[in-house]
């Protein structure tokens, strides 16, 4: 990343971004909670990309560089905490369950940022009690710095719907099999079908957040059906594809 702008106070309040709205790389000297409401948050840095639909908020430890785009309408909820303070003791990005009440919390906290009061500074201790209960999901695509495995990445990326095996893959851009395998093990602790569902199910989250229907998204990504979509949709999110922009 390149123009990184330097805000020290991570900001807490309410925002809202229309689809494709970003914002630009920047820092804070405090860790950062960020939370869509509505839509998914796609959050960037040099090591990969986190996504998030509205059950799920984003760790953005302190003085990490990082960009926001919102798929779909976003309603976009920031909670700052000071740099010694965090409840996660996590040094890394990372994508975390929001149940009921971490979700009204976040909401009710960041209502009114310029409230100073008791009952706001008691709300922020269990939203933080809330936070250290949440589990942690795997939902990132990293970002290859291996210009071999970086060169099969950019061809699934571009239609996730390609059925190439890695082998296939690999011969297009002229690295053997057993290289990228292990690249995709090195690199991204995952195989490679394992970082193409992750692959495929952010661009299907991208797709429902602009309301396409759900069998054109499993058609688009790479299922072969409707239902086998709909399957690793609820064992990732917990809820259909169908509900998706409902639960917003």
């Amino acid at each position: 990343m390149s123009n990184i702008r330097h805000t020290p106070t991570a900001p807490t309040r309410a925002k809202v971004l229309s689809a494709g709205e970003r914002i630009d790389a920047h820092r804070h000297d405090d860790h950062q909670i960020v939370y869509a409401g509505s839509g998914v948050l796609a959050v960037t840095t040099d090591a990969g990309t986190w996504f998030a639909p509205g059950n799920r908020a984003i760790w953005v430890p302190a003085g990490t560089a990082h960009a926001h785009r919102a798929h779909g309408h976003l309603d976009l909820y920031l909670v700052g905490l000071p740099a010694d303070d965090n409840p996660l003791g996590l040094d890394a990005p990372t994508v975390l369950a929001v149940g009921p009440l971490l979700r009204e919390l976040i909401l009710a906290y960041t209502r009114d940022p310029d409230d100073d009061s008791p009952e706001r500074r008691r709300l922020l201790a269990v939203l933080r009690d809330q936070l250290r209960a949440s589990p942690q999901q795997p939902m990132r695509l990293p970002t290859a710095t291996d210009p071999r495995l970086a060169a099969v990445c950019a061809l699934v990326h571009a239609d996730p719907a390609d059925p190439r095996t890695l082998a296939a893959l690999g011969a297009a851009t002229g690295v053997g099999e057993r290289t990228l395998s292990r690249l995709f093990r090195h690199e991204f602790g995952m195989t490679f079908p394992q970082w193409r569902t992750q692959s495929r199910l952010y661009h299907a989250l991208r797709l429902l957040a602009e309301d396409t229907p759900v069998t054109t998204v499993a058609h688009r990504c790479g299922w072969s059906s409707a239902s086998a979509f709909i399957d690793v949709f609820r064992r990732s999110f917990g809820y259909t594809p169908g509900t998706h922009n409902r639960r917003a």
